[in-house]
């Protein structure tokens, strides 16, 4: 299982005006790249393939005064530069064949040197090390200082360091774990995700919304208004753009621990979770856009999911069409129709719900069937039958991979 565990920087002004070269040089070529791919595209030449570009546009170009400064900095983090280039070309070319699956990949696009996040990756061959003292040595930077919060599992495979709008850098290491199975626990639980309630449990309990952006609007506001009254290109404009982007780090950090410290609890008390599969970017086009981007629903369900894989329980994923809130828990019945504005309900077989508590309730049930169906069928809580067209006598073998997620 691979994992990328991220830790703070602290470059010298030195360091950081290597850092910058290095940045540049990389963000160089693959503008050099991708502009060559699209001339040749444009001359009806064939596709340039990915050697003879790299010879063309990092080895042939260092002999040339324009991009002779390409050589002081590491080779490998130009490679790698161009690595990226040809895996968005493939993405991008598997997107409009149907190969991939999911949302559209646009084509690759110009790197600014105005962007928000810079990044560069060294690998194993640039032999990258982390010194006796605990600084990260970086190849033609140096060694520079890291704040390690907790011990690497393994050797990192490549480091990829970046800097933040906020200023900040940071070293984010490739590591090869091993999964470490916690004990057996008897709980399973179903979680309704929502914007009143941030989760609500199968088992009743219910976590509020935590509206970081929304508590942090005040801040965020008075920010943006000294940033607009600064004139455009000079210095106070800079220091203020700079403050707005902290802001927004800080918001983003908040809840990116608030989710870490929910998940983690889930994932131990827990031996299976199971969570509707929402559609975050249909329902990013409502009127509740801003609130469910607060929320920060995917990143949750994605550290639900790579944590279940490490610690050994198991996650899954409801049909985003499964009724959880039009159905009746107790006899199976679906609601006609069920507004956002009902809370609460009463079914015809005399059972008064809880909307959200009723949903994890179907949620968890409708889990735990399509857990132990060996077909891979939807099943429905209740007196829903099973479809049947869906029995197979060959089931196909579930497998889940472990993807790579950001501690």
């Amino acid at each position: 299982m691979q994992l990328r565990y991220n830790f703070r920087l602290y470059p010298t002004p030195g360091q950081r005006q290597a850092l910058a070269r290095a940045f540049g040089c990389a963000r160089t070529v693959f503008n050099d790249g991708l502009r060559a791919r699209q001339e040749a595209r444009e001359q009806g030449l064939p596709y340039i393939s990915d050697g003879d570009l790299s010879k063309r546009v990092i080895t042939q170009a260092k002999q040339t005064p324009e991009r002779a400064w390409l050589g002081e900095v590491s080779a490998v983090l130009l490679q790698q530069a161009l690595a990226d280039l040809n895996t968005a070309y493939r993405n991008f070319f598997a997107s409009i064949s149907g190969k991939r699956k999911g949302k559209k990949v646009a084509p690759p696009r110009l790197r600014s040197r105005k962007g928000s996040r810079q990044a560069i990756r060294f690998t194993k061959n640039a032999r990258f090390a982390i010194t006796a003292g605990g600084k990260l040595r970086l190849p033609k930077v140096g060694d520079v200082s890291v704040r390690w919060s907790r011990s690497l599992p393994s050797d990192p495979s490549s480091v990829t360091v970046v800097k933040d709008s906020a200023g900040r850098y940071f070293a984010s290491f490739m590591v090869e774990t091993t999964t470490e199975p916690l004990p057996t626990s008897p709980n399973e639980v179903g979680v309704d995700l929502g914007l009143t309630h941030f989760a609500v449990m199968s088992d009743g309990e219910k976590v509020d919304n935590p509206r970081i952006l929304r508590r942090a609007e005040k801040k965020l506001r008075k920010a943006q208004k000294a940033l607009s009254r600064k004139e455009r290109g000079s210095e106070n404009r800079k220091k203020a753009k700079l403050k707005v982007a902290k802001a927004y780090a800080k918001v983003t950090d908040t809840r990116r621990d608030w989710s870490h410290k929910l998940s983690t609890t889930l994932i131990r008390d827990n031996q299976a979770v199971y969570v509707e599969d929402l559609a975050v970017s249909g329902l990013g086009r409502t009127r509740l856009a801003k609130s469910m981007y607060d929320a920060g629903w995917s990143q949750f369900v994605n550290m639900l999911e790579y944590k279940a894989v490490k610690y050994g329980r198991y996650f899954g994923k409801i049909d985003r069409w499964f009724p959880s809130s039009k159905l009746c828990s107790a006899c199976g019945t679906i609601a006609t129709s069920m507004p956002l504005n009902v809370r609460a309900w009463t079914c015809g077989c005399g059972v008064t719900y809880d909307r959200d508590i009723n949903a994890a309730i179907n949620i968890l049930a409708a889990g735990q069937a399509e857990r132990l169906n060996d077909c891979g069928a939807q099943v429905r809580p209740g007196l829903v039958p099973a479809p049947r067209e869906e029995a197979v006598t060959h089931p196909k073998p579930h497998t889940r991979q472990a993807g790579i997620a950001v501690l």
